[in-house]
């Protein structure tokens, strides 16, 4: 069943943007202690679940001048490596060496990658030459320790390095020509099964998903003509003349496996968001409060304007950061070129932080090892991987950590009541894993803030905390999601080559009522993929 919201498949099976505005994990995290001295620099460990784009570490970088000085230690958790591809890339990119960049090409090369699906020629071929570098890199740990001296891979299990270097093979031009990765077919494609039926109105499914959802839910500065060209192309962000797009984004590439005439086939296609799009995670907030003006009504702005201004400012700031240190020979200079240049006597010094990735899956085990037991001050879980949130994963949590959990108040195809219900599910799964409501803490429709009390238990019930399971009606996802329209005959299984990975992110997981209801049901041969559940293992 088809409603003018859609089929219920927006969101997708894998996330490439996040579905909230970036913040500051400091002002997130537990203060430091002032008069604590005894191991030097203070350090902050965050377990980020799901957050695919990198946006909140880059804002906590860019404010780390207005706060006492930390070392900085982020453990990242995605589902597919396709998305640590793309941490590898967008890093590169905003610490790329401002000699070789100029901050306005940085800028805009980051806006292209992360958020276009066709990009310009100049901008593909240094996505190109990026993950070409990458991929000799990834096989050789003591080239890349030297060269990117933020990133650490040695979570990773052998095989999944090795699909990395698949995937950054792939970027670099492993597969020729534009039918490797068709994107413009392939997004069309996806937008015909999104809409069903609706697809000859959709310029009036897409005002009503804005003017009606994004609008009401506090991104009024989504203008209608840049929200419509994305849903019709794809491109977000067009800092030129609209015939320079014309590149296929490979990184907004994943594979699956697919069932067709009963066999699991590898499928490489696009399988991300349709229907929000990326805007909010940099373009419905900003520091200069000019910005958000409005005039008889209207913003004065759109949300690509600001968010070009707000990307702008980041790298800047993320610059400004370091070059002190780095002008009087301190050890722990800022990486001005951890992006690409060759090793020089200050590329090996120790970075301000590192970016670690943990392997795939690894959620449930992490507890089991000491060195993550207890060692973080702030979790981060998105919308999409808050299934994951379980006593397992809070035990990795210090006591007095925090937990921040992103909500789905900008998921276009959740009704009001399952946004409710979604926020109750969230906070039945933070008391499970011993967390309660955090005292103090301002009103958000975004977030949702808690703390592990120091002689917390899972059992404890906070007077805040909702006590039962929300009713099954409330968390299950919309009804067009479980009854998809029959999928398009003439829709493509591009790329039957085989990938390294299966991306696994599944919104009706965190949907579905806690109880009996989770057991994932046998796949149909003839559901269409974009809209499949993936399996539950990795």
């Amino acid at each position: 069943m088809t409603t003018p919201a859609g089929s219920g498949s927006g969101f997708g099976s894998v996330s490439w943007w996040g579905l909230s505005p970036a913040v500051d994990l400091q002002a997130e995290s537990p203060p430091v202690d002032p008069d604590d001295t005894e191991h030097g620099v203070p350090e902050l460990n965050v377990l980020l679940v799901g957050s695919v784009d990198g946006r909140h570490l880059l804002r906590t970088l860019a404010r780390a001048a207005l706060w006492p000085r930390r070392r900085f230690h982020f453990y990242l958790l995605e589902n597919n490596l396709e998305a640590i591809a793309r941490h590898m890339l967008i890093f590169s990119i905003a610490l790329e060496d401002p000699e070789k960049m100029g901050l306005q090409e940085r800028s805009e090369t980051f806006l292209e990658v992360w958020g276009n699906a066709l990009l310009r020629p100049p901008v593909a071929a240094f996505v190109r030459a990026q993950a070409d570098r990458m991929a000799h890199l990834v096989p050789e740990p003591d080239r890349l320790q030297k060269q990117m001296t933020w990133l650490n891979l040695g979570a990773l299990k052998f095989r999944e390095r090795d699909a990395l270097e698949a995937v950054l093979h792939f970027w670099a031009g492993g597969e020729k020509g534009p039918e490797a990765f068709p994107m413009s077919r392939l997004w069309d494609s996806r937008l015909r099964h999104y809409l069903g039926s609706r697809y000859d109105a959709r310029r009036g499914v897409s005002d009503w998903d804005l003017h009606m959802k994004l609008h009401d839910r506090g991104a009024r500065v989504i203008h209608t003509c840049e929200f419509r060209r994305w849903r019709d192309t794809g491109v977000a962000f067009e800092l030129r003349d609209s015939s320079a797009y014309h590149v296929p984004n490979r990184t907004l590439a994943s594979g699956r496996l697919l069932s067709q005439r009963g066999e699991r086939v590898a499928a490489r296609g696009y399988w991300g968001d349709i229907a929000t799009g990326p805007f909010v995670a940099f373009g419905i907030e900003t520091d200069d409060e000019t910005l958000l003006r409005t005039n008889n009504g209207q913003p004065v702005k759109t949300a690509g304007e600001i968010t070009q201004h707000n990307v702008t400012e980041l790298f800047r700031e993320v610059v400004a950061w370091g070059r002190p240190r780095a002008t009087r020979g301190d050890s722990e200079q800022v990486p001005g070129d951890a992006g690409g240049s060759q090793a020089e006597p200050a590329a090996t010094a120790p970075e301000p932080f590192t970016v670690h990735f943990l392997s795939l899956g690894s959620a449930q085990t992490l507890h089991h090892k000491s060195c993550y037991k207890g060692r973080f001050q702030l979790l981060y879980v998105a919308c999409g991987m808050v299934h994951l949130l379980s006593p397992e994963l809070g035990a990795c949590v210090a006591p007095g950590g925090r937990l921040i959990v992103e909500l789905a108040q900008y998921l276009v195809d959740l009704r009001q009541e399952q946004l409710q219900g979604f926020s109750a599910r969230v906070r039945e799964l933070a008391q499970a894993a011993g967390f309660a409501p955090q005292p103090g803490a301002r009103p958000s429709e975004t977030f949702a803030r808690f703390f592990k009390p120091g002689d917390s238990a899972p059992s404890d019930e906070h007077p805040a905390v909702e006590s039962g399971a929300p009713p099954p009606e409330v968390l299950a996802p919309p009804l067009e999601a479980t009854n998809p329209p029959a999928e398009d005959p003439t829709q493509p299984l591009e790329g039957r080559t085989p990938l390294p990975s299966e991306s696994q992110v599944s919104l009706s997981e965190v949907l579905a009522p806690p109880t009996g209801s989770q057991t994932p049901k046998p796949e149909s041969p003839t559901r269409p993929p974009e809209t499949r559940s993936p399996s539950p293992n990795f």
